[in-house]
C-alpha cells in the first residue's frame, strides 16, 4: 500500500511539472530589462529606458541580425522606450520630457540615434522618419565582447552618457540636462 501511494505520488508530481512548464512557455527570449541614469542609488531616474536583451547565440551581430544603414528596434521585440523625466538636449536638439521610442541605424564606424514619437510599436517595422523628434550621429567603437545586448548610463557633466553595447561595439550618446 505504501509502495502504490509513493508510486501515485511521484507520478502526480511528474504530471504537474509537466503541466507547470508548459503553462510557461511563451515566456519572452529576449527578457525585458531596464536602464535608469540617476545621480545616486537612492534617487529618482532622469532617464529611464525599457528595453528587450536579445542574445548572441554565435550569430554575427551587426551587418548581419542588426542590419548596417537600416533602422533597428534597438534591441528585441518591441521598440526600445525612452523616457526623459525633464528636458535634455541630445546634440543640438532639445527635447521636451515625456515617453519616446529608440531607433537606431548601425553603421560600421557610426549609427545614427533616433529619438522618435510613436509608442508601442514591434519592431521597427511601421517606423515613420516624420515622427522623429531628434537624430544625432554616434561613432563606433570596440570593447570586450558582451554576449546579450545592454544598456547603461554613465554620470558626466551636466547630464549622462548613454551606453549602448552588443558583441564588441559599442556606442555612447550624449544627453545633457536643462
Amino acid at each position: 500500500m505504501k509502495k502504490t501511494f509513493l508510486l501515485v505520488t511521484i507520478m502526480l508530481w511528474g504530471a504537474l511539472s509537466t503541466m507547470n512548464a508548459q503553462s510557461f512557455s511563451g515566456l519572452q527570449k529576449s527578457p525585458t530589462d531596464i536602464s535608469y541614469a540617476k545621480k545616486e542609488r537612492n534617487s529618482k531616474p532622469e532617464i529611464k529606458v525599457i528595453y528587450s536583451r536579445p542574445q548572441k547565440k554565435g550569430r554575427k551581430i551587426f551587418g548581419s541580425l542588426a542590419a548596417y544603414d537600416k533602422v533597428w528596434r534597438t534591441g528585441a521585440d518591441e521598440a526600445t522606450e525612452i523616457k526623459f523625466l525633464q528636458d535634455v538636449k541630445m546634440g543640438d536638439k532639445s527635447i521636451k520630457a515625456g515617453t519616446y521610442s529608440l531607433f537606431t541605424i548601425p553603421g560600421e564606424k557610426e549609427w545614427t540615434i533616433i529619438i522618435n514619437s510613436d509608442l508601442d510599436s514591434w519592431g521597427a517595422y511601421n517606423y515613420d522618419k516624420a515622427k522623429d523628434i531628434a537624430r544625432i550621429k554616434a561613432k563606433v567603437k570596440s570593447g570586450d565582447e558582451l554576449e546579450v545586448f545592454s544598456i547603461a548610463f554613465k554620470q558626466v557633466d551636466k547630464g549622462y552618457h548613454m551606453v549602448m553595447g552588443w558583441d564588441t561595439t559599442r556606442v555612447e550618446v550624449p544627453f545633457y540636462l536643462l
